[in-house]
């Protein structure tokens, strides 16, 4: 993959991150890089004032540093921030934040020499995964707890997974053969200085919410299928005529996917109007895909952005200092992402009520179960789906409004991204379960009927059979559960729907 600065995606970021794609940084980006060097080190030789190059930071961006100070204070920057705590960050987010952060300097306004970002690519290339805390950025300032746990490896200290250990950084990187290029002016603070962490993750989230949303979409078909729901709310006309275009993309994958169905053709009897967890499916699923297009949008933009501070502009031979770091652009969006999530889980939580509600089920056994009253049937899979709906609506409170001042005042507004995205991680493993949930039990409805299903529908009947017997009587369903939740993760239910009916959207 080359890297421009200019066209870095979630899908790319993820097959760095995961797929372990290699990167080449584009030989125009490392002229801009040089170009940009080469302003700041005419301006270290007038001893022109630059914030974090030839001064303190923060609180201390007053106090100048003398010739022989401006080289050590990019390590004791890096020292003094590298302040995390808690459990390692997964590689994969830690190979996400390092491509990102090797975009923004490929920008050439960061003033870092090429050996900066260089290093960085030969570690993704190479394997070599420092070791991160999960725990300590604020979002404010770039993610500089995380970031300089990265950065102790341009100087040959931290720590570093390589070749699944974990061992000493600069033992790694002699293992690996990448030259430790140490820090200069500046390049502690290019190396560290921007939301690059939160916006890996962020990455990485939304890909894999975009899948699962998908996935919600097959779910809400099958209960649909089961429930002999009236499709007449999913007619492009209907919702055309307001306008959403995630509601009319969302309709459109559902008549998609019981399309060559008894329901499909008209020939099931139907109720005159359902409830809202069957109507109204479109307009909420819609709402999410609509969020999580306009997070996409900014973490994109973000990946794509400089978060320095100072910013460098060459042609014009100037510096500018700002707060191009702030997390704000990309908290925010993600807050409502996760909270989209989270209502689609909701929303998906009631149709599984009514799948199991002798009441609402239109003639389904209570709780999915040929036995009632010896047997319970799928009772209990409510009660763990909903456990972990309390949770999600917790979480979902949002990050980006919980700021709390640093820096003796002089950072009195923070993002708190990190949260969100850490948060926003368990919001979708609890959704991951919910969904999964809904799947067991739409499949296990679908048994009792005997009509035709729609063709994306019967596919995921089929792929659920795979992994989940029919429940006959009663057995301890934390297997399946979990089991379900791998099958959801994994997205084979959606790899082999879109091989029967093509992509959803």
């Amino acid at each position: 993959m080359i890297l421009t600065g200019s066209d870095l995606t979630i899908d790319k970021v993820t097959k760095v991150a995961r797929g372990k794609e290699s990167v080449v940084i584009h030989p125009k980006a490392i002229e801009r890089i040089r170009a940009c060097r080469a302003m700041l080190e005419r301006k270290l030789e007038k001893r022109e004032v630059m914030y974090g190059v030839n001064t303190g930071i923060g609180e201390f961006s007053e106090v100048a540093l003398s010739d022989a100070q401006i080289r050590k204070f990019q390590r004791y920057l890096v020292y003094n921030h590298a302040a995390g705590m808690g459990e390692a960050a997964p590689v994969e987010q830690v190979r996400a934040a390092m491509l990102s952060r090797i975009n923004v300097l490929s920008k050439g306004h960061s003033a870092c020499r090429p050996e900066i970002p260089l290093t960085y690519a030969e570690m993704l290339n190479k394997g070599v995964t420092p070791f991160v805390c999960r725990k300590g950025s604020v979002g404010a300032s770039g993610d500089l707890a995380p970031m300089s746990q990265i950065a102790l490896l341009l100087l040959g200290e931290g720590k570093a997974w390589y070749k699944g250990q974990l061992t000493e950084g600069k033992k790694a990187m002699e293992q690996a053969g990448i030259t430790v290029p140490g820090l200069e002016a500046r390049d502690g603070l290019a190396a560290i200085n921007g939301s690059n962490f939160l916006t890996g993750m962020s990455a990485l989230f939304l890909y894999d919410a975009f899948r699962w949303l998908k996935q919600a979409e097959i779910a809400a078909a099958m209960s649909l299928e089961a429930l002999k729901a009236n499709m007449k709310p999913y007619d492009p006309r209907l919702l055309e005529v307001r306008g959403f275009q995630g509601a009319i993309r969302i309709a459109r994958a559902i008549r998609k996917l019981i399309d060559g169905g008894d329901l499909s053709g008209g020939k099931i009897p139907h109720r005159v109007q359902d409830a809202y967890s069957m109507r109204s499916t479109p307009q909420v699923l819609g709402t999410a895909l609509d969020a999580l297009d306009f997070a996409r949008s900014q973490v994109e933009i973000e990946l794509n952005g400089v978060g320095d501070n100072p910013v460098f502009f060459p042609e014009d031979d100037l510096q500018l200092t700002g707060a191009n770091f702030q997390g704000s652009p990309v908290s925010l969006p993600m807050d409502m992402a996760g909270t989209a999530v989270t209502m689609v889980s909701v929303i998906s939580e009631r149709r599984l009520n009514r799948l199991m509600n002798p009441a609402l089920s239109e003639g389904l056994p209570p709780f999915l179960t040929k036995g009632a009253g010896m047997f319970s049937g799928m009772m209990l899979s409510q009660y763990t789906a909903d456990m972990q709906i309390v949770e999600q609506k917790m979480l979902s409170a949002p990050a980006c409004i919980q700021s709390i001042p640093a820096a003796a005042d002089q950072e009195d507004f923070v993002s708190m991204g990190m949260n969100t995205a850490l948060k926003n991680e368990q919001i979708l493993d609890n959704a991951r379960a919910i969904l999964g949930i809904e799947f067991m039990a739409a499949a296990q409805a679908l048994d009792f009927r005997d009509y035709t299903f729609g063709k994306g529908v019967s596919r995921a009947h089929q792929v659920i059979r795979d992994y989940i017997d029919f429940l006959d009587e009663d057995r301890p369903l934390y297997v399946d559960h979990n089991k379900i939740k791998d099958v959801v993760t994994s997205c084979e239910i959606l790899t082999e729907v879109e091989k029967e009916v093509g992509p959803l959207h």
